[in-house]
């Protein structure tokens, strides 16, 4: 299992079982959401640590093989510099003197030798790592991608939620109400306006109807008036 798997593998798990909990026990569904983004976000904060100490190792080991190079090529120079003195001391008739260096000579390629097999060993190990590393960083900016997702998710989920509370208000509203209500009762005020109108048209009815009568008494009188004159006539003929 590479580093990449490794790390990722158990911040996969965790985020899973972080949401799985979540939706199990979810009864508020903006708050499921706040917790799924605090719990994404702590496995990002963990993924970051993670990739830092994995880039870490990686520049201990690049400080490394830097330092194995510059110990070959110094041990280079050392090696070259003994085998010139050694020469120069055999040219002047120094031969232990020289054989002295030459063996210093062969000191020095040794330790030459020692620091290039570090540098060739490690070589193909960093660049490696360094695909891991450029790969946990990919991987890293997804997950904070997917955490602008979720974030853009919860607002939009949160207000459809909110709105679908407020349409299932308004329907158990007009379900307690029985809409043809008003307009009964509107009508039953009408039929009793209508019976009042009709009482004062039998009022004003009855008042003409005796106002009537009065004239006809009246025309009465006067045709008994008018017999009683003739008759008065006829008499004193």
């Amino acid at each position: 299992m590479t580093k990449k798997q490794s790390i990722f593998g158990r911040i996969s798990q965790l985020v899973k079982a972080n949401i799985n909990e979540a939706i199990d026990n979810a009864e508020d569904p903006e708050k499921m959401l706040a917790q799924m983004e605090r719990d994404y976000k702590n496995s990002i904060v963990d993924a970051e640590n993670s990739i830092a100490e994995t880039i870490g190792n990686l520049r201990l080991m690049e400080d490394d093989l830097v330092a194995d190079q510059q110990a070959a090529e110094e041990w280079g120079v050392k090696a070259r510099n003994a085998s010139k003195k050694a020469d120069e001391l055999r040219a002047g008739g120094s031969a232990a003197e020289a054989d002295k260096f030459d063996n210093l000579t062969k000191v020095a390629l040794g330790k030459q030798i020692e620091a290039e097999k570090e540098v060739k060993a490690n070589e193909p190990v960093i660049k490696s790592q360094q695909e891991v590393v450029d790969k946990l960083k990919q991987s890293l900016t997804a997950m904070k991608s997917k955490l602008s997702e979720l974030q853009a998710k919860k607002s939009s989920l949160a207000a459809r939620q909110k709105t679908a509370q407020a349409q299932k208000q308004v329907n158990e509203a007009l379900g307690a109400v029985d809409v043809m209500d008003p307009l009964s009762e509107v009508s039953r005020f009408e039929e009793k306006v209508r019976r009042e109108e009709a009482k004062v048209r039998g009022q004003q009815e009855l008042a003409m109807s005796s106002l009537d009568q009065q004239f006809e008494d009246l025309d009465s009188l006067g045709d008994d008036a008018e017999i009683e004159a003739r008759m008065a006539a006829l008499k004193a003929q």
